[in-house]
This record gives C-alpha cells, sequence and structure tokens, in this order.
C-alpha cells in the first residue's frame, strides 16, 4: 500500500475561474505531495478581471466541514485563506486553538488582485486579536501588511508589530512595491532574519499570494523547518508565474502544475 501524503486543511471560498482560492489551494497542495482537504469559508462569482459578489458560509457549516476532516484524518498543517467575516475566523480560531502542535499558516486575504473586498470590516481586528497570534507563519503582500499594521510607518514596523501579536513569522511579500527586483522579507523574533529576491515578470496574476501560502503550507507539512519552508514555496510560486497561463479577459493564471507540462512535452524527433 502506498503511504499516505500529508493532509493540510484548507478554509478557503471558491473562485469559479479556477485560478484562487481552494482550487488554487488543492492544485498547489496536489503538485507537492500533500492531499488537501478543503472546508469552504465562502462562494464568490468572479472572474479573472475581479470579483461580482460573494457569500459567507454558515459558521456552523464551517465548523462541522472542519471537525468532519479532524475527526477522520491527521492534519499535518492549516493553511487560512478567505475568512470572510469576523464570526468565521472566530469559529476557525477556535478550532485551530484545540492543534496547538499543528503548523498554522495565513494568509491575511482582504481583497482580490484587483482590490475587490472579500471580507467585513470586522475581519481586521479579528485577524489581529483571534486568528495572527496562533499562527506560525503569515504571509501578508506589503497592502495587507500595512492594513494590518495601520500605524507603522514602513514595512519592518508592519512586521514588528504583528510579530508582536504572537505570531512566529511573518513574510512579507514585496510585488506591490516599486522596486526594480521583487524582494521578500522574512521576519522571526523581532528581526528580519532573512531576503529573497526574484525577477520581476510581467503581468499580473491571479491567485498568486493563495499559491504562496499554500506552498508553504506544504512545506511545513513534509516537515521542512519554516525558513526552508518559505524558501522552497517562494522558488515554487516564481515558477509557477513564470509559467502562467491567460485563459480570460483579466489576470494570468499560475500554472501550479508547470513540471508536468514540461515532463509532457515531446522529445526532438532527429529520424528522418
Amino acid at each position: 500500500m502506498t503511504e499516505a501524503p500529508p493532509v493540510v486543511l484548507v478554509f478557503a471560498g471558491t473562485d469559479p475561474t479556477g485560478g484562487a482560492g481552494v482550487t488554487a489551494d488543492v492544485l498547489t497542495l496536489a503538485s507537492l505531495g500533500c492531499h488537501p482537504a478543503v472546508v469552504v469559508t465562502a462562494i464568490t462569482a468572479q472572474d479573472t478581471t475581479g470579483i461580482k459578489q460573494f457569500t459567507c458560509t454558515e459558521t456552523e457549516l464551517v465548523v462541522a466541514q472542519a471537525r468532519a476532516v479532524l475527526e477522520d484524518m491527521p492534519v499535518a498543517a492549516f493553511k487560512l485563506g478567505m475568512l470572510g467575516n469576523s464570526e468565521i475566523a472566530a469559529a476557525v480560531a477556535s478550532i485551530v486553538e484545540d492543534y496547538p502542535d499543528v503548523p498554522l499558516i495565513v494568509d491575511p486575504v482582504q481583497s482580490s488582485g484587483r482590490g475587490d473586498a472579500l471580507a467585513d470590516d470586522m475581519l481586521d481586528g479579528a485577524l489581529r486579536s483571534l486568528i495572527i497570534p496562533q499562527a506560525t507563519l503569515i504571509t501578508p503582500n506589503s497592502l495587507e501588511a500595512r492594513a494590518l499594521a495601520p500605524d507603522a510607518d514602513t514595512l519592518d514596523a508592519c512586521a514588528q508589530a504583528l510579530m508582536s501579536l504572537g505570531c512566529e513569522y511573518v513574510l512579507i511579500t514585496g510585488t506591490h512595491e516599486n522596486t526594480p527586483q521583487v524582494i521578500h522579507r522574512l521576519y522571526s523574533n523581532m528581526r528580519q532574519i532573512e531576503t529573497f529576491e526574484f525577477e520581476r515578470l510581467p503581468g499580473n496574476y491571479h491567485g498568486s499570494g493563495c499559491t504562496l501560502a499554500s506552498a508553504c503550507a506544504a512545506s511545513l507539512a513534509h516537515g521542512l523547518d519554516p525558513v526552508n519552508a518559505v524558501d522552497e514555496a517562494l522558488h515554487y510560486t516564481w515558477e509557477t508565474l513564470k509559467h502562467a497561463y491567460r485563459l480570460g479577459m483579466g489576470q494570468h493564471l499560475p500554472n501550479r502544475l508547470y513540471w508536468a507540462w514540461e515532463m509532457d512535452e515531446p522529445e526532438n524527433d532527429d529520424e528522418t
């Protein structure tokens, strides 16, 4: 019998395009050798240009989905994406609190890539008070970091503020910053511990944040330490963007299975 892969339990919303949300998480986790288990927190109507509307799942159903998995499967990591409202955030916080030894990776989703809101006004407070204090790693982009730490005047100060809430590691991604190279900064123990620089790719991407956070969760589920897990996840995510494709009229979609496409490319036939 084949050895079972590690289980990552995802809390996230749906995306009918398959570019972001639970589909992005499932593709990423499967690509990186994990078994994805999914709790749907919201249903969205969106395309590659933006959000049309969304509705949050009833909190009781969110809890029921999670408990059904946790009482049946050994979960190696939690990954939180779109939570939608403060009630769901509180319920999820209560669930993960029962599993303090399971790594918790938080993608603090507040809006779509275009800037459309994906949360109510109370969610930031719930993230700060209930979710981030339990987090092993949070992966905000620079805009999200500033929103979560509104009193901070620099990204370093944002990271300090977020770590002061109790999370172990903060990865602030630099895609939204006006720099020639994309610079990602990893913080822990109230200081910056690593810097990762990547070539800035052209175009905009739908679901890159979901991909990165899920890749971090996969690496942690496989037993990597957080610094190496982030390193592996960033390189994987960059490759998915390098090999991205465009199916709709908006953003490109990361190719989470780029390595399989490369394997399927036909070899040159030199026979005449």
